[in-house]
């Protein structure tokens, strides 16, 4: 499901809109025959993909549709044959997006961690997961009774700790061993976005139009303030250099101290839509996907254009660095490479299948996974594709 390419004015962008974009409606009441539910990135780790596939079932999600069992699947990344999968379940959220009382699938829309032993993944039905590497078996699951409001943001774990953000306004930290809970910091308002770990300071924005600096050990405000834009964070943010980059839903782009939480750029950049995506940094530039299209080059000094490319699709996954090309992805599934030494722009490859997932990267072969539930394995160099399996 997609919006047109007609801009909305700032302030327009309404919850609803939102929920068009990453197809959580069409797991409501409407019935939309085959309508895409989550999805993940992949986590690559010795020799080893870990994704969440997306879900698909004919009659749409919702209330007249029994509960589907999302998974968690573990890949051969030379091969792409499957090594196991484990079920996630088919509980309800309480407070989602769907009708009140009925069942919804385990979408999700976050890619797995890992640390030691253990995978981890959140699902929309408002449980966290986590499960051995080896063996797809589950270790513990939180909460252990009952579900917690739609998870959408991706987990994150650093200092033993597993981290993410719910739909109820909530910052999680919970014991990555025991899954038990640490500690919670309260928002305004919903958060979708993957929060990001630099030292010891979580990064986390909300639909409260606000950034904030968490201390990732005791759960307390680092600034004085948090840093307040004009529309609502749904994206997770780029720290580089003592630099906090991040695009949010008023069509603005900013680079936030670290440290203080000032905006360090006179003004933030402004794009004709949204942005959705995380950025990625070569040097002093910064590039960045929107919904306009485009891919925008930004001195990361000063935040002036040096360039921008025209994809001719909207851009919602996540960008990867491979050396001195971003290799960037549109819905429609085509992928561009941008050489940072001239800021040319080429067609890098082809799928021809609908991308939201984050891209990965390892050990010189990108990882797409597709809404048509293929997982793609590419030469990074080449963009010769290598292997395709079906994962569902």
């Amino acid at each position: 499901m997609r919006i047109g390419n007609r801009a909305l004015p700032v302030g327009k962008i309404s919850l609803l809109i939102v929920l068009l974009l990453v197809g959580l409606v069409a797991a409501g009441c409407t019935g939309i025959s085959g309508s895409p539910g989550g999805g993940s990135g992949a986590t690559i780790t010795d020799g080893t993909i870990f994704l969440s596939p997306s879900l698909k079932q004919a009659g749409g999600f919702g209330c007249s549709t029994p509960a589907v069992e999302g998974k968690l699947v573990a890949v051969n990344a030379e091969s792409g044959i499957q090594r196991w999968e484990a079920s996630l379940g088919g509980a309800a959220p309480s407070g989602g997006f769907g009708c009140s009382g009925g069942a919804t699938p385990v979408a999700v829309y976050g890619s797995p961690a890992l640390f030691e032993e253990l995978v981890y993944v959140a699902g929309y039905n408002g449980k966290v997961y986590a499960l051995n590497a080896e063996s797809g078996a589950l270790r513990w699951v939180y909460p252990r009774e009952g579900n917690m409001q739609p998870i959408v943001s991706g987990v994150v774990v650093a200092l033993d700790k597993l981290y993410f953000g719910c739909s109820d306004g909530k910052l999680y930290a919970l014991d990555a061993a025991t899954g038990d809970m640490l500690w919670e910091f309260t928002t305004g308002d919903k958060i979708w976005a993957t929060p990001v770990i630099d030292g010891d300071t979580l990064y986390i924005g909300s639909f409260d139009k606000k950034l904030y600096a968490i201390d990732a050990i005791t759960g307390e405000q680092k600034w004085e303030k948090p840093f307040e834009a004009e529309g609502a964070f749904a994206s997770t943010p780029l720290v580089y250099n003592g630099t906090i980059y991040i695009g949010t839903l008023d069509r603005h782009f900013y680079a936030i101290d670290a440290i203080t939480g000032e905006q360090k750029w006179e003004k933030p950049f402004e794009a004709e839509k949204w942005f959705w995506t995380r950025a990625v940094a070569f040097e002093d530039t910064v590039y960045v996907g929107c919904f306009d299209n485009k891919v925008y080059a930004l001195n990361a000094l000063s935040g002036e254009k040096i360039a921008e490319f025209d994809l001719e699709g909207p851009v919602r996954s996540w960008p990867v660095l491979a050396e001195d090309r971003v290799l960037i992805a549109t819905e429609e599934g085509k992928i561009y490479a941008i050489d940072t030494a001239n800021n040319q722009l080429g067609l890098f490859a082809d799928l021809a299948e609908t991308i939201y997932a984050p891209l990965s990267l390892s050990e010189g072969i990108l990882y797409v996974y597709t809404q048509e539930q293929n997982l793609h394995a590419l030469n990074a160099d080449s963009g010769v594709r290598l292997w395709v399996q079906p994962i569902k």
